[in-house]
């Protein structure tokens, strides 16, 4: 939340941050005597956006004061999640899109989806945030080129939702939302300095530095997919994915893949996502084909090279391994990384785990972007 300006902000803000705490110990957080802050709480309690509990031992953020919806873009789809005040989901679907249908097809796309699930539910929309697979100007709002999505390219996305759905609409990259979402679930929580890889259809990274994610001069901080590993190949052109995603991505397993494995072609799969779906790939490892398994730990390999240049750089004390990709050999993946990570850094290599949130991560990061959004929102009209 922003700075709060004053004491009753400043008791939402702590109580927001835990959703539920007791009274004495927020009293004591806060400085001041535990009549006093019930005091300070009177016209929260009023407005209904929080509520006493246990015999008025404990205050916590009212879960149905008002949902928020998270979105998560990807290459292939649009997932969308209902959650209450309190970041509880309510109600979630999935939508398999188009990328050549352009920007103007998945707005609507976007506002159909948010807006159904809210009136499903049947309580009112505070916030909207979602993530989105490219650099973004938070401030303003705006895509600056998801080149996994045609057409894609200095959108004012924020704009375009928020008069549409009448709603505070946060933006931000799809691997920084990952990061947030597993800070605030998952296996990153309480952990100040980590790195979240995102590995889907395209690859990422959000970074944590001190507690806060770090965004960098240009909001491009964590773009590993440009990040290079074979320094004779620095001169060439991978296209707008970079060397890095141009093999470790989804799209990097499917293209190596049916050079291996010669899959029969699908007379139905003509469009960008299918071309991208690395899911027969993991199929035949998982049925032991030694060429997938050959694929795959080449690509696994040079995910594990990118990772210990990042941790020479950076020294986290976590790398968490996250995405859709991760799913397909959770196990082979990381033992595969941590051999080489553990080569290359020897006695100063971070733990690596998997995401706890599996490929829900960016959903959670983009709920409680929401949250803090909506939180902001009622926190100035108090």
């Amino acid at each position: 939340m922003v700075k709060p300006e004053s004491t009753v902000q400043r008791v939402l803000q702590e109580i927001a941050d835990r959703e539920t705490v007791s009274i004495r110990l927020l009293a004591r957080q806060l400085g001041i005597q535990p009549q006093s802050l019930l005091g300070k709480l009177r016209p929260l309690l009023k407005k209904g956006l929080v509520v006493l509990s246990e015999g008025r031992a404990k205050v916590g953020i009212n879960p149905d004061f008002g949902q928020v919806v998270g979105i998560d873009l990807g290459a292939s789809h649009l997932h969308f999640a209902l959650a209450d005040f309190r970041g509880k989901i309510l109600q979630d679907s999935n939508k398999r899109i188009r990328p050549e249908d352009g920007p103007r097809k998945l707005i609507a796309q976007m506002v159909e989806g948010a807006r159904h699930l809210a009136a499903k539910a049947g309580g009112r929309l505070r916030a909207v945030a979602m993530g989105v697979p490219s650099p973004v100007d938070a401030d303003r709002g705006i895509v600056a080129f998801a080149y996994n999505l045609p057409g894609w390219k200095n959108i004012h996305l924020v704009h375009e939702l928020e008069e549409k759905l009448r709603v505070p609409i946060f933006l931000e990259n799809d691997a920084n939302m990952a990061a947030i979402g597993e800070h605030w679930r998952g296996v990153a929580e309480d952990v100040d300095n980590f790195v979240f890889i995102a590995i889907g259809t395209g690859t990422g990274s959000g970074v944590f530095v001190n507690g806060k994610l770090y965004r960098g001069r240009t909001g491009s901080a964590g773009e590993v997919y440009r990040m290079n590993i074979d320094w004779p190949r620095w001169a060439e052109d991978f296209g707008d994915s970079g060397h890095f995603e141009n093999s470790v991505s989804g799209k990097g397993i499917a293209a190596e893949g049916r050079k291996a494995l010669h899959p029969p072609a699908d007379p139905g799969a003509f469009d960008l996502a299918a071309e991208r779906d690395a899911h027969f790939v993991f199929e035949a490892f998982r049925q032991g084909d030694l060429n997938a398994r050959s694929v795959l730990e080449r690509i696994f390999t040079m995910l594990g090279v990118g990772l210990s240049n990042l941790a020479a750089i950076l020294d986290p004390d976590l790398i968490v391994l996250g995405g859709g990709i991760v799913k397909g050999a959770p196990e082979f993946m990381l033992s595969t990384v941590e051999k080489v990570v553990r080569c290359i850094q020897k006695e100063n290599t971070p733990p690596i785990k998997l995401s706890a949130l599996e490929d829900k991560a960016q959903t959670f990061g983009a709920i409680r972007s929401a949250l803090t959004v909506a939180y902001e929102n009622v926190a100035r009209r108090l």
